[in-house]
């Protein structure tokens, strides 16, 4: 029997490290599950640093 897969939608805060965003996103995300669209909807500068919210939608197993 095959598992069933789960669309869910998804939102994480992520403290950007110095370097390419993209494979930070994209690890960020694998976290979640198999992303299937996401968006930087918001970017904010802390005292910890650079801030970005990420939305997405991802597939879960």
């Amino acid at each position: 029997m095959a598992s069933a897969l789960r669309l869910e939608s998804v939102a994480l805060t992520l403290l950007r490290e110095p370097g390419p965003l993209l494979p930070q996103i994209r690890t960020a995300l694998a976290a979640e599950g198999e992303p299937l669209r996401w968006a930087i909807t918001a970017a904010e500068i802390t005292a910890q640093g650079s801030q970005l919210r990420i939305e997405a939608m991802v597939i879960r197993r």
